[in-house]
């Protein structure tokens, strides 16, 4: 069911994010000083083109630096990525089997506001794994 759903994903709305992830990496990769944000993004991006079978964890060590990171990021580009899951988010609900991924498409939206101090994680259980 998740192939299905990336599938679809990729075709209406996460081909456009991940572009829009990708576009903003590069441009704060060319900036030098925020080659640190431009990974982020590139990282998000990945996430934005693929998100079923994956989820956004907080890392335990992050800090004041990641909280002034973000402020940062939301200026550079925190507010415009958002701003497109939204639009996407509302576009994709229009339509009955849109529901799912316009509802994932808004659990992006903190991730793409603050995304230093956390982490994309697989949601699938290896074979070492607890089963808790």
């Amino acid at each position: 069911m998740r192939t299905i759903l990336n599938v679809i994903w990729l075709v209406l709305s996460g081909f456009w994010l991940f572009l829009g992830y990708m576009l903003a990496g590069i441009i704060l990769c060319i900036l030098i000083v925020t080659i640190p944000w431009g990974i982020a993004s590139f990282r998000i991006a990945g996430y934005a083109l693929w998100p079923f079978g994956r989820q956004i964890v907080e890392k335990p060590k992050s800090g004041i630096g990641a909280f002034l990171g973000n402020v940062i990021w939301v200026v550079l580009a925190g507010w415009w990525l958002a701003i497109a899951h939204i639009v996407s988010g509302i576009a994709l609900c229009i339509t009955i089997i849109g529901i799912p991924m316009g509802i994932a498409d808004f659990k992006m939206v903190p991730i793409s506001l603050m995304p230093l101090g956390k982490e994309i994680v697989s949601t699938r259980r290896g074979p070492f794994d607890s089963k808790r």
